[in-house]
C-alpha cells in the first residue's frame, strides 16, 4: 500500500505533519479528519498507487490547469444540478463528459472515484488543496453536515464571484501605477543609452568646462553604456531574489504589510481585503461554522499573510474567552467601522449581516477608488515627468546656451 507525506491542522489551528499508507489520498484524507486534522497538502511519498494512469510530461505542461474561474462554474454547476435533484454521482459524471479540458475531467473523474470508495465530497476534494481551498472544503462539509450542499455551493459561487471581483480591483489599482513608472524607466534608458551619447561626441568639441549637471548625466550616460550588460543582469537577479523573497514565509509577511502602506495604493488594498475578510467570516458563521473554526479558515482566503496573522491572533483571543470586539481591536488591522459592526453583530445576534454590511460597504469603497486613481496618480505622475525633462533639458542645452552667451559677448 502507497505511503502519502500529509501536512494539515489539528482542531487547535497547530500545524501537524507526518505520513500515512492508504489505497489513496482520498482514504489518507479520511483517516486524517476522523482524527480531527483538516488536511492541507497530501502528495504521495513513494511511487504511484498501482493501475494509476499518470499523465507524462508533456502532457502536464501542456494541459490547461484548474483556474479559479474553473472553480467559479463547478460550484454553479454543482447547485444547478443538486436543485434540480440529480444525484451526485451522476453530476459528477455529467461534469466529467461535457470538460473539454483533460485536466478538469480528471479532477471530475477522481471525486466520482472518491465517492464510489464510500468518502464525503469534502474529503475527496481535500485531494486538491491547490484547487479547492480549506475555505471552500469547510463550508462544503458543513453543507453535507447540515442536507444543505445546495445552498452552500450557491453561497459559494456567489464568495468566489465576489472574491475574483475584489482581486481584479486590487490589480487594477496596482497596475497604472507600475506602467507608467515602467514606462519611464525605459525612457530614462533609452536618453542615457542613445540620446546623451551623441550630445557628448559634440560637447567634446568645445573645449570647454561644462555644467555640473551635464557632466552628471554623461558620466551617468558613459557608465550605462559600459556596464549594460553587467545591470541587465543585476536586474534579473534582484527580480528573481525578489521572487524568490516573497514566496518565503517572512518575504510574503514583510511585502504584504508593506503593501498596505503604498501611497494611494494602499488603502484601496486594505479596503479590499477587508471586505474579503468580512464576506467570507459573514459566509462561514451563517452556514453555522463556529467563530473559532471560522476565524481559522478565513484567514486563508483574505490572500494577506500580514492580516492572516492577526486574524489567527483573533483566534486566539476567542479560544480564551474574550469577545470579537476587543480580540479585533487588540489585533490593529481594522478600522473603527469594522469594529462598530463587530459589536453590534456580538449584541444582537446578526454578526454575519453586519459583516456583509460591512463587505458591501468597502467593495463600493474600492469602487470609487479606482474610479479616481487616476486623477489622484496624475499629479504626481506629472510631476516627476516634469523634473525628469526639466533635468535632461538643462543637462543637454546649458552647455548651448553658454557657448551662445559667449560668442555673443565676444561680439
Amino acid at each position: 500500500m502507497p505511503q502519502f507525506a500529509y501536512t494539515g491542522r489539528d482542531e487547535r489551528g497547530q500545524l501537524v505533519q507526518g505520513e500515512l499508507e492508504g489505497a489513496s489520498s482520498s482514504v489518507v484524507a479520511g483517516a486524517l479528519v476522523s482524527q480531527g486534522v483538516t488536511p492541507i497538502e497530501i502528495t504521495a511519498a513513494g511511487s504511484a498507487a498501482p493501475g494509476e494512469a499518470q499523465p507524462g510530461l508533456l502532457e502536464r505542461l501542456t494541459e490547461k490547469k484548474f483556474a479559479p474561474t474553473d472553480v467559479l462554474m463547478f460550484s454553479r454547476q454543482m447547485n444547478t444540478l443538486l436543485k434540480a435533484g440529480v444525484p451526485m454521482m451522476s453530476a459528477l459524471k455529467g461534469l466529467e463528459g461535457s470538460g473539454e479540458d483533460k485536466a478538469i475531467s480528471r479532477v471530475m473523474r477522481d471525486l466520482r472515484e472518491g465517492l464510489e470508495s464510500g468518502n464525503e465530497l469534502s474529503t475527496c476534494l481535500l485531494r486538491y488543496p491547490k484547487v479547492f481551498d480549506a475555505f471552500y472544503v469547510a463550508m462544503v462539509r458543513v453543507g453535507e453536515f447540515t442536507g444543505t450542499l445546495q445552498e452552500i455551493f450557491l453561497r459559494l459561487f456567489d464568495h468566489l464571484e465576489f472574491e475574483k471581483f475584489m482581486r481584479d480591483q486590487v490589480r487594477s489599482a496596482i497596475r497604472y501605477p507600475m506602467f507608467v513608472v515602467i514606462t519611464m524607466a525605459i525612457a530614462v534608458m533609452v536618453i542615457n543609452v542613445f540620446v546623451i551619447p551623441t550630445f557628448a561626441k559634440v560637447y567634446a568639441g568645445f573645449k570647454t568646462e561644462l555644467p555640473l549637471i551635464t557632466k552628471g548625466l554623461i558620466a551617468f550616460s558613459n557608465f550605462t553604456v559600459a556596464y549594460w550588460p553587467a545591470l541587465l543582469g543585476l536586474l534579473i537577479v534582484l527580480a528573481f531574489g525578489f521572487r524568490f523573497y516573497i514566496n518565503t514565509g517572512r518575504g510574503r509577511l514583510v511585502w504584504d504589510e508593506y503593501k498596505l502602506k503604498i501611497p494611494i495604493a494602499g488603502p484601496i488594498i486594505l479596503n479590499a481585503t477587508l471586505a474579503r475578510f468580512a464576506r467570507s467570516f459573514a459566509l462561514a458563521i451563517r452556514s453555522g461554522v463556529p467563530a473559532v473554526q471560522a476565524l481559522t479558515i478565513v484567514a486563508g482566503t483574505v490572500d494577506n499573510a500580514h492580516m492572516a496573522r492577526h486574524i489567527e491572533g483573533m483566534r486566539e483571543g476567542v479560544e480564551r474567552g474574550e469577545s470579537l470586539r476587543r480580540t479585533a481591536a487588540a489585533a490593529g488591522i481594522f478600522t473603527p467601522m469594522v469594529l462598530q459592526m463587530l459589536t453590534v453583530g456580538e449584541e444582537t445576534g446578526e454578526l454575519d449581516a453586519m459583516m456583509n454590511e460591512i463587505a458591501e460597504l468597502y467593495q463600493r469603497d474600492v469602487e470609487y477608488s479606482l474610479k479616481n486613481l487616476a486623477a489622484q496618480i496624475e499629479p504626481i505622475l506629472i510631476i516627476g515627468l516634469g523634473a525628469l525633462v526639466l533635468l535632461l533639458a538643462l543637462g543637454v542645452f546649458l552647455p548651448i546656451w553658454d557657448l551662445g552667451g559667449a560668442a555673443l559677448g565676444k561680439k
